[in-house]
């Protein structure tokens, strides 16, 4: 974090001190919300979360090596005391930003595959300059302030993920970072249910591009007609990628290895380079294509654009990452949520790696469908039925049920068992799989698979 001291954090956030002896002294080191999460040096944020108020942890921030915290009220501790913690974020954040010359914002948005692709972009810019990206996926208004924190004044890129739940949260977020580099994925399922259909949430994922500037670059897919048709709605150039044969920066010779690792060649400007990804399904291509449009629009190389993404590696656990156990057991953790669209991804990579082996698939409750919800499960249950896997085991309750009554019908020689929760679907699991079997986890956050992969993968797992 570019250093700051206590009274300028007042000063810019509206707040006042309170116990602070000093203030004279400087806050070097990150932002934070989780206490557990301080670095010496740093500042706590006090925010209410789901089950405690981010005030009750103050005292061990501090002891943690928090220079103070940013609260509400009071706290006991050195703290700069603000009317909205939120909009005193906000404007910390704009402040950092100010103070990086010459600094990019490249904002990213899109209902599957952010994380992965600000993984790739953040691997394949620093050809061109110092570049920070989002931390795990830190995209809404609490996340993308604390992930600038992280920004020191040489950077001269930061890879920002831009979520919404809702009409107006990306717009929200440009007034945070302006982009100069808006790249929108995909128009899907995900949180279908907060906005009650695509074309609402292609509505709000096109607040991007329309908080460009006129000199700026908006990064579409053309695979997606949803996001194609947001070139009227910038100012801005428009940069295309996709395998459609009219995208700008596109990809040809796709091709599979046994782990589902994708090669392709990638083709721009009439220049052709390949690459071979060391990530796993075929759904990495429109990411990795994603990533290099970002970084050729921005002036890079294409070979060496081409070369970057074939040396980039997964950072970012619960996303398509696959350990290989002792035994052969080979477990892909995808658990870390989960819509239609990206369970079909997840399925087709599933298909590919099977290369003879016996193939389970376990799938957790998608919770955030809306009214959707239950004809998204089946959807996924007839997905799971075609995709050649043996087994099938449905985590959750009423909406799992449906899952696996789809499923079974739509294939009735596919073992369908269920499971009420994580730890049930572990001792299902330790119960059926045998050397050799690839497992896919899966499902929403909150159902809590990602253990369960960890747990699974574990070389001292019981078969």
């Amino acid at each position: 974090m570019i250093p700051l001291t206590l009274e300028e954090i007042a000063a810019l956030t509206g707040g006042r001190l309170s116990d602070v002896a000093d203030p004279s002294a400087v806050v070097s080191a990150p932002a934070a919300s989780d206490s557990r999460e301080v670095e010496p040096g740093g500042l706590f944020v006090a925010l209410p979360g789901e089950h405690a108020d981010g005030h009750d942890f103050a005292e061990r921030a501090v002891k943690a090596g928090a220079v103070a915290v940013l609260a509400a009220r009071p706290v006991g501790v050195p703290a700069v005391v603000v009317d909205d913690v939120l909009d005193a974020l906000a404007a910390l954040a704009r402040e950092l930003l100010a103070r990086i010359p010459g600094h990019t914002v490249v904002g990213l948005t899109g209902s599957a595959g952010k994380t992965s692709t600000k993984d790739l972009i953040a691997q394949v810019l620093p050809e061109l300059g110092p570049t920070t990206a989002t931390l795990r996926s830190f995209n809404g208004e609490i996340g993308m302030p604390l992930a600038i924190s992280h920004a020191d004044a040489a950077a001269r890129y930061l890879v920002l993920e831009m979520g919404a739940r809702r009409i107006g949260h990306i717009a929200h977020l440009t007034t945070i970072a302006r982009p100069a580099v808006g790249l929108v994925l995909n128009v899907g399922t995900a949180h279908v249910g907060e906005f009650g259909g695509r074309d609402a949430i292609a509505r709000a994922k096109g607040e991007l591009v329309e908080a460009l500037p006129a000199d700026g670059l908006a990064v579409l897919n053309a695979d997606d007609p949803l996001v194609a048709a947001m070139a009227p709605r910038t100012q801005a150039r428009v940069l295309t990628f996709g395998t459609a044969a009219s995208a700008d920066v596109r990809a040809e010779d796709i091709r599979l290895d046994p782990f589902g690792r994708p090669s392709f060649t990638l083709l721009a400007d009439g220049i052709s380079a390949p690459v071979t990804l060391d990530l796993h399904g075929e759904h990495h291509v429109s990411n990795a294509l994603a990533a290099a449009a970002v970084a050729i629009g921005l002036g890079m190389d294409v070979g060496k654009t081409a070369a970057a993404l074939s040396c980039a590696v997964l950072l970012t656990p619960g996303r398509m990452q696959v350990t290989e156990r002792p035994d052969g057991v080979v477990v892909i953790n995808d658990a870390f949520n989960a819509n239609p669209d990206s369970m079909r991804a997840a399925l087709r990579a599933l298909a590919a790696m099977a290369e003879g082996h016996r193939t389970v698939a376990v799938l957790g409750e998608m919770r955030e469908l809306g009214e959707d919800s239950r004809d998204g499960h089946a959807e996924v249950g007839r997905m799971a039925a075609e995709s050649g896997a043996a087994v099938l085991i449905a985590v959750g309750r009423e909406e799992a049920d449906v899952l696996a009554d789809a499923a079974h019908a739509a294939n009735p020689a596919l073992e369908v068992l269920r499971a009420a929760d994580r730890d049930d679907a572990l001792a299902v699991l330790r119960g059926l799989i045998r050397p050799g079997d690839v497992v896919l986890v899966k499902g929403s956050h909150s159902v809590g698979l990602e253990e369960t992969a960890e747990r699974l993968a574990e070389p001292d797992t019981v078969v």
